[in-house]
């Protein structure tokens, strides 16, 4: 009888970048709490003021992972460098809704966005007409529903293109590798219609490595950050 055929198991691929420099951005409408979480997670002191787009430009921490494991191998092999697992954390500026479209420099906002491997979502939950709202009265479901349809319609917008020209490729070449990507995208402009993240699909480990070519804001990894009163938390 021949040998049986080794069974070799399908290599896991992460959905995003995975390394040991991490890249978060606080992500919420204006004067939600953002550069105050900032300051929070960072002990740095950026501004934080009472009016919209306070934060033009990402200001960035870069936070060392402490790692009891790490130290010891330094200390047993006293290496020439030495390079600890970080995280940055960018306080990015407020976006507004139609961001996708311009509004409130949100193009710009955006590729900020685009730029970190994932989001931390700052939402407003603390009653304050001291600190103005942009939308007028608190309401964290809405303002999460803002700021997710932003990063969709920016998602939708890149599909667009890429679909298009991906088609037109297929006319000329009607490649294999061309004709499973376009595959991929068709199923993430699926979900993203159904308001679903890309990151929410059941992908093969193919179709990570082809989403990860384009890195979709949606198919980052999310945490919510409810920012509650002193009153609440009581």
């Amino acid at each position: 009888m021949p040998p049986k055929k080794k069974v070799v198991p399908e290599k896991k691929v992460i959905l995003g970048r995975a390394s040991n420099t991490l890249k978060m951005g606080l992500v919420g409408l204006p004067n939600v709490g953002k550069s105050t979480t900032f300051n929070v997670l960072s002990n740095l002191s950026v501004p934080a003021e009472n009016y919209p787009f306070c934060t033009i430009d990402p200001t960035e921490a870069k936070i060392y992972v402490p790692d009891k494991r790490y130290e010891r191998l330094c200390d047993l092999y006293n290496p020439k460098s030495k390079v600890a697992a970080s995280i940055s954390v960018f306080d990015i500026a407020g976006l507004v809704a139609g961001a996708s479209e311009g509004e409130g420099l949100g193009n710009a906002f955006l590729s900020h966005i685009q730029a970190v491997d994932g989001i931390f979502h700052v939402v407003r939950a603390f009653p304050n007409e001291e600190v103005m709202h942009n939308e007028g009265e608190v309401d964290p479901i809405r303002d999460m529903d803002i700021i997710t349809n932003e990063l969709f319609a920016k998602d939708l917008q890149h599909l667009e293109r890429e679909i298009t020209e991906k088609r037109r490729v297929i006319e000329r070449m009607n490649k294999k590798p061309d004709q499973e990507e376009l595959a991929v995208l068709l199923k993430c402009k699926e979900l993203l219609d159904a308001k679903k993240p890309v990151r929410d699909g059941q992908w093969s480990g193919k179709e990570i490595e082809t989403l990860n070519k384009h890195l979709f804001m949606s198919s980052k990894p999310v945490i919510y950050l409810v920012n509650i009163g002193r009153d609440q938390y009581i």
